[in-house]
């Protein structure tokens, strides 16, 4: 800690991040054992938490994060559409292909941002709050390939078919972007994906993970 830093805030911001990497809860003497605080401090944090609904306890007493979270990663899909876009364009222009930045919401997959190339007689409707199940798509696959691979540069996804009859696509994951999971892709009325697709999209890929950091 610094003398321009808030102790007491960054104990809670702590309490979040303890209880975000766990899927049942933590009790108060959890907290305090991780924190390295008495149980008196963690109750004052989480009854603060609670009042911004950032953190809810259950009946048996654990804590877990609130629904609040959630308005407030709501806010964070304009800022990251914004930074994806100049990449999405370039891609979609270049292409010939709708192009798409997809971010993990829950067990589905949403693309958040979506642009349409300007030149090409047809191409695929694909709209921005679209959803589908995480393992159908080439978004939501290379996902699930980053998350599986753990490796610096996972390549990319190929399919055809699977989100809408006739079309293939071609996805590649957001790499070393803190508190994001998503992927970058294209999506094209073709029964077969073009071999200079894939490096491109992984080439718009790691554009958006760059503007993101």
């Amino acid at each position: 800690m610094t003398a321009e830093t808030s102790q007491t805030l960054d104990r809670g911001l702590r309490v979040l991040k303890l209880l975000a990497d766990t899927d049942h809860g933590l009790t108060v003497t959890e907290l305090s054992n991780k924190l390295g605080v008495n149980r008196t401090v963690v109750y004052r944090l989480l009854a603060t938490l609670e009042q911004h609904a950032l953190v809810r306890r259950d009946l048996g007493g654990r804590a877990r994060v609130g629904l609040g979270v959630l308005r407030l990663g709501r806010q964070v899909h304009p800022l990251v559409r914004e930074a994806a876009l100049p990449a999405l364009r370039s891609l979609a222009e270049d292409i010939g292909a709708t192009a798409h930045l997809t971010l993990v919401d829950g067990a589905e997959a949403l693309a958040v941002a979506v642009v349409e190339p300007t030149w090409t007689d047809y191409h695929v409707a694909y709209r921005a709050g679209f959803r589908h199940p995480l393992d159908r798509g080439a978004a939501g696959r290379a996902i699930l390939a980053a998350r599986q691979g753990g490796l610096t540069d996972p390549g990319f996804t190929l399919t055809h078919g699977e989100l809408e009859a006739g079309a293939s696509g071609a996805a590649a994951p957001l790499v070393g972007v803190t508190g994001i999971e998503g992927s970058v892709g294209v999506v094209m009325l073709a029964d077969a994906v073009p071999e200079r697709v894939g490096p491109r999209v992984m080439d718009a890929a790691r554009e958006v993970a760059d503007a993101l950091r």
